[in-house]
């Protein structure tokens, strides 16, 4: 049997329990893929594997019980299905993205070309640790953001103009975090609580809150497992472009200071992560607070 070796060894073949098979994984950067593309993942799995695909947590797909002899072939259909092949071992994997602001009414940002944008500059580089990105549109997080050795969430600081407010409630109501409450007939904000969901903002039946800043919030550190931990807060940006920028950044601090072996959750102290974030406080001195 002739095995291709060079393709064997990228991330997104992954060796079952029976070594006498492969699965393959996909490149598909914020889970989005047309129809054609689906028939052809359709074909393709069919022709391949064994006719069945897996959805992945981390929104790409999956081909199961491929031939590894066949992994050369498989590489050239995917590629021109434009669904190559994707990664998973030590190196930036798929970028996840909820919906945004093209069909969630929570979300605060536009999220699936910002995923396109950042799979394009760092998707399937070699790294020490592998890295993981998910950017969502609001703090109601789907793609838990904070749990991703990168997170990025979409927020937005509501505006109470003084005066103009009926006291009807509504946005104490629509508050998931008891961060709002009526007092002396105006509703009055607990900064300490608020999330910066900007849901009071939408929920206002007169339109009398407005937005003051929409942002980015970027975490770095997170991860999953049987160990969880939230990530730690790096900056706040108001731009893709300035996203963009901070994570390209990310990135090479990662790979030029990281071991291997070892998940990024826990390098962090030695890394001097409060060193870095006050470098990039500076080069993107945006934030305007929690």
């Amino acid at each position: 049997m002739k095995t291709q070796f060079g393709i064997h060894t990228r991330g997104g073949v992954i060796t079952e329990r029976d070594a006498d098979y492969a699965t393959i994984r996909l490149r598909i950067p914020a889970g989005v893929l047309s129809a054609a593309q689906l028939r052809g993942i359709a074909e393709i799995a069919e022709k391949y594997g064994d006719g069945g695909v897996h959805l992945t947590m981390r929104q790409t797909i999956e081909l199961p019980h491929v031939d590894p002899s066949l992994l050369e072939d498989i590489a050239a259909v995917l590629g021109e299905n434009g669904t190559p092949l994707g990664a998973e071992r030590d190196e930036v994997v798929n970028v996840m993205a909820c919906p945004g602001l093209e069909r969630c009414k929570y979300a605060n940002v536009e999220t699936t070309e910002l995923a396109k944008r950042i799979d394009h500059l760092v998707f399937g580089k070699e790294m020490p640790v592998k890295v993981r990105i998910s950017i969502a549109g609001c703090t109601y997080a789907c793609g838990s953001p904070q749990l991703n050795e990168i997170g990025i969430v979409g927020r937005i600081r509501p505006l109470r103009i003084p005066g103009l407010c009926t006291g009807c409630g509504t946005c104490v109501e629509y508050c998931r975090n008891c961060a709002i409450a009526i007092r002396d007939g105006i509703s009055v904000l607990d900064e300490s609580k608020c999330l910066q969901c900007g849901i009071c903002i939408y929920s206002c039946p007169f339109h009398l809150l407005k937005s003051e800043y929409p942002h980015y919030q970027i975490l770095v550190g997170g991860r999953r497992g049987m160990e969880p931990r939230i990530g730690r807060e790096l900056i706040n940006v108001e731009t893709e472009d300035e996203v963009v920028a901070v994570v390209e950044r990310i990135i090479d601090w990662i790979y030029r200071r990281a071991w291997s072996g070892r998940l990024l959750a826990d390098q962090l102290d030695e890394l001097d992560f409060d060193r870095f974030k006050e470098m990039m406080e500076k080069e993107f001195s945006t934030d305007r607070g929690d």
